[in-house]
C-alpha cells in the first residue's frame, strides 16, 4: 500500500491551499483517513478525521477553516485548507486505515507535504 500526498506549498495569510492523498495497493477498503501535521519542534498532530461513516472531526484551531473529504472511486482524501494562518505552517501527512484483500487491518503514512504559511 503507497500513499502519495500532494499540494502543499508557500502561501500568504488568508489564502488557500488544497492537499490531496492518493491510496494505491490491493486494499479492500480504506476504514479511516485523517490529516497529521508536524510543525517544526513540535509533536505530531491530528488535524482532521473522517471515518468510514462519512463523520469528520477537527482539531479546534482548524475549525471552520479547513474541510476534509473523501473520493471513494480514486482512494483519495483531500484537504481544504481555507484562511490559512503562520501557525498552520507545517508538514502535513495523510494516513489511513485499511482492509487488506488478505483480511489484515492496517495503518498507513504518507510522505508529508510541506505547508508554509507567510504572514
Amino acid at each position: 500500500v503507497q500513499l502519495q500526498a500532494s499540494g502543499g506549498g508557500l502561501v500568504q495569510a488568508g489564502e488557500s491551499l488544497t492537499l490531496s492523498c492518493i491510496v494505491s495497493g490491493n486494499i479492500l477498503r480504506i476504514n479511516t483517513m485523517a490529516w497529521y501535521r508536524q510543525a517544526p519542534g513540535k509533536e505530531r498532530e491530528l488535524v482532521a478525521g473522517l471515518r468510514s461513516g462519512g463523520r469528520a472531526s477537527y482539531t479546534d484551531s482548524v475549525k471552520g477553516r479547513f474541510t476534509i473529504s473523501r473520493d471513494n472511486d480514486k482512494n483519495s482524501v483531500y484537504l481544504q485548507m481555507n484562511s490559512l494562518k503562520p501557525e498552520d505552517t507545517a508538514v502535513y501527512f495523510c494516513n489511513v486505515g485499511v482492509q487488506l484483500a488478505s483480511g489484515l487491518i492496517e495503518n498507513y503514512w504518507g510522505q508529508g507535504t510541506l505547508v508554509t504559511v507567510s504572514s
